[in-house]
């Protein structure tokens, strides 16, 4: 595609995106209900258009499954939109393996992360649904692997990391019974909404598609005969 069709996508993924946080501002489920699921396949067709890698696109319709599910008020729903966003992040952390070597900082960006996922880990343990809580500590444990990987793609990709993890930081919060803020569900799509499009943006950035180098001067003469 052009880089006018990736535009106009990048557009239309804004505007849903907006629909969708207004929608959420005002209360409006039927709003939300309907521009969410519009929201992660208009992002994997802007990345497309953009020349993204087929992993990032994946991962991406993972996180739509994702949505979907977790507009259904169900355990049942809760647990598949888990392993759906599970599944996406396995595609991020195969993305991420490409991106640079780690460096000697990137021990306590590392530290750092582990500390994080601990604490989580053990102040949601004791509010959390007996059942849910070794499919939450082991969902976080792939979403914070998901989260440092990210750092080796650069800081566009690093903040989308990090904004993933506390967009589902706050939803399990809700899901122990913590006090939250007023309209929770626009926090968490704020910045699950800002998460994926910068791990996009981060992603295609570094692993994209490069335009072929400029043919020689031997390669651009005319064939004679």
């Amino acid at each position: 595609m052009s880089p006018r069709h990736a535009r106009v996508l990048r557009v239309c993924f804004g505007a849903a995106a907006a629909a969708d946080l207004v929608s959420l501002a005002v209360g409006s489920e039927s709003g939300h209900t309907v521009a969410k699921p519009l929201l992660m396949p208009l992002l994997a067709a802007y990345v497309r258009a953009s020349g993204g890698p087929r992993l990032l696109v994946a991962a991406l319709l993972f996180g739509w499954g994702g949505d979907v599910l977790l507009l259904l008020d169900a355990e049942p729903a809760f647990l598949a939109g888990m392993a759906s966003f599970a599944a996406g992040h396995v595609c991020y952390l195969l993305l991420f393996r490409r991106g640079a070597p780690r460096t000697r900082s990137a021990r306590l960006v590392a530290g750092a992360y582990a500390l994080a996922l601990v604490a989580t880990v053990a102040l949601l343990w004791p509010g959390l649904p007996a059942d849910l809580r070794v499919p939450v500590a082991g969902y976080s444990l792939l979403l914070t692997a998901m989260a440092f990987g990210a750092t080796r793609l650069g800081p566009v990709a690093g903040a989308g990391g990090a904004l993933f993890m506390l967009s589902d930081t706050l939803i399990a919060t809700g899901v122990a019974e913590w006090p939250q803020l007023p309209r929770p569900d626009l926090w968490i799509m704020a910045t699950y909404l800002a998460a994926q499009y910068l791990l996009a943006r981060g992603v295609t950035g570094a692993l994209g598609a490069r335009p072929a180098p400029p043919a020689t001067y031997r390669e651009s003469r005319p064939v004679s005969t």
